[in-house]
């Protein structure tokens, strides 16, 4: 059983994963900036210990990079991140998706299916948190019907690396309605147990996330370039 100590550390941890993700995608800490143990301590009323738990934990997500001697300063978000990501993630998860469309049981069709309902419902409402964390489930459910145990693991891990990027990409707009079209069209393939098709929509998918995302990155790069003009 947790001691309400734990539990509360846990807590803290938790909310100041939140606050230090939510200022990055927001764009109040910018690249390069440093993000102060000092000020957090203050404001949650904690030892650092959680901080650089949680430190570690968003450094490991490619939100932060922890440098020695100096601290936590937010990490650079390059094209090539983007680029290199995407393209590792259309292999693995395209091939997960092949193997799946094997596999799949009607019961895990119909959970597919009402997860992709609850993902129409958020996408309405413009709720990206919890859009990414139920969009991490319809993955869920494939990617355990794909029955390979490393291949789960790689893109897990890979998942995590760049949930950054991810939950960006998810945040651009209209990219939440798209999602769920294209999952309707995923499910479609994975109905008819067409293999093929449901590797190449993955990999579709795939490219639109990052192109989606470069777009974005370009536009708000040329947005400061016009602000400072």
């Amino acid at each position: 059983m947790k001691s309400k100590h734990m539990e509360r550390h846990q807590t803290l941890r938790e909310k100041i994963l939140e606050t230090i993700r939510d200022a990055i995608l927001k764009g109040n800490l910018k690249p390069g900036e440093k993000v102060a143990e000092p000020e957090l301590a203050e404001r949650f009323g904690i030892s650092r210990t959680p901080i650089r738990e949680a430190f570690r934990q968003l450094e490991s997500e490619g939100y932060l990079t922890v440098i020695p001697r100096k601290g936590a300063v937010v990490a650079a978000l390059s094209e090539r991140d983007v680029q290199e990501f995407y393209a590792i993630k259309s292999i693995l998860e395209g091939y997960a998706a092949s193997l799946a469309a094997r596999n799949l049981t009607e019961k895990e069709l119909e959970r597919l299916e009402t997860v992709n309902n609850k993902l129409r419902t958020l996408a309405a409402e413009g709720d990206v948190r919890s859009f990414y964390r139920v969009h991490n489930e319809f993955h869920e459910v494939f990617l355990k019907a794909a029955d390979n145990n490393k291949l789960y693991e790689l893109i897990h891990q890979l998942g995590m690396k760049f949930s950054r990027l991810r939950i960006a990409s998810l945040s651009v707009n209209g990219r939440m309605e798209i999602s769920v079209d294209e999952h309707d069209s995923l499910l479609d393939a994975f109905r008819r147990k067409d293999a093929e098709t449901a590797e190449n929509l993955v990999k579709k998918t795939a490219s639109i996330g990052s192109k989606v995302l470069l777009d974005s990155m370009t536009n708000s790069r040329n947005g400061d370039a016009a602000n400072i003009q």
